[in-house]
């Protein structure tokens, strides 16, 4: 049986590894991305996502639209 930490671990790697490859191409759509997609999960979460997250990261989830311009 497969470990779950072991998995979300890879998981996790493989985000950071596609993230990086975004990033070579322009920070700035990389940043927008990721607070778009934390957006969109604090919105599934009904909200209590961004109560894990800093200020600054949550004061950025305020202005993200649904989608990707």
């Amino acid at each position: 049986m497969t470990d779950p930490r072991n998995v979300a671990t890879g998981d996790a790697a493989e985000l950071v590894d596609q993230l990086r490859e975004l990033a070579g191409a322009d920070p700035a759509d990389v940043r927008q991305v990721v607070t778009e997609v934390l957006a969109a999960l604090d919105r599934a979460a009904g909200g209590t996502l961004r109560e894990q997250l800093p200020e600054t990261i949550r004061a950025g989830l305020d202005g993200a639209g649904p989608t990707r311009r």
